[in-house]
């Protein structure tokens, strides 16, 4: 079975693994503008991984724990909050921070720095924003970057992990935007890109196309619509 990504729109993933795991990444559902109406009632998950504590990332994460009883995957202080929203306490089973990982249904999470702000929704400071190396049962890897400018130890990235493909914000205002993805690129090595945070409200501005013209020689940019499925 072959890996297949659907956005969800804004930063909000459906992964779908070779071994027959459902993940859900940022699960921004209800209130996504872009996501489609028959993408915010999930059918099944079997994990799912947030990247900060930004509403617009944690969205309907303990509602899909309550529906599934899945396991939740974040950084030590948002699992915390987390726990106090509902989601099953699992000791440390589930929280990670920056350089470790953990395997959790076949899949290995690895947190990576990403340089932006975090607090949950009702303003309790949750750790710090992260991106995750997520290792499928194959051994593919996707790099998601989370919401973060381009900072230069993505080359570290690229260089100790090898993604296969990487999932970058290009909106701008509140996170990088083309010309600084297009160096991220650059920096991680990657010849995949599948951008993300964009397009969702009026001041996320950067597109795709002005990513493709920036992008590195030989990068190919794919650019799924918000519901729309691409094979890995």
């Amino acid at each position: 079975m072959a890996t297949e990504l659907t956005w969800l729109g804004h930063s909000a993933f459906r992964i779908d693994t070779p071994g027959g795991k459902r993940i859900y990444v940022d699960p921004f559902l209800t209130g996504n503008p872009k996501c489609p109406e028959s993408e915010r009632e999930p059918e099944r998950c079997d994990l799912v991984f947030v990247t900060h504590g930004h509403g617009d990332h944690v969205g309907d994460t303990v509602a899909i724990h309550r529906r599934f009883g899945c396991p939740v995957v974040a950084q030590v202080e948002l699992r915390g909050w987390l726990t106090g929203q509902g989601v099953a306490d699992d000791g440390s089973a589930h929280l990670i921070n920056k350089g470790g990982g953990i395997a959790v249904e076949g899949v290995q999470l690895t947190l990576m720095h990403a340089n932006h702000s975090s607090s949950t929704p009702d303003g309790t400071y949750s750790g710090e924003s992260c991106g995750v190396v997520l290792q499928l049962e194959d051994g593919y890897k996707i790099y998601v970057a989370g919401d973060t400018n381009v900072f230069g130890d993505m080359s570290l990235i690229g260089r100790i992990y090898q993604p296969d493909v990487a999932v970058l914000p290009i909106g701008d205002h509140f996170t990088m935007g083309p010309r600084e993805a297009a160096v991220a690129l650059e920096l991680l090595g990657v010849v995949r890109c599948i951008p993300c945070h964009y397009g969702t409200f009026g001041l996320l501005t950067g597109t795709p196309d002005e990513l493709r013209e920036l992008a590195p020689p030989g990068v190919e940019v794919l650019s799924p619509e918000p519901g729309e499925t691409i094979v890995l």
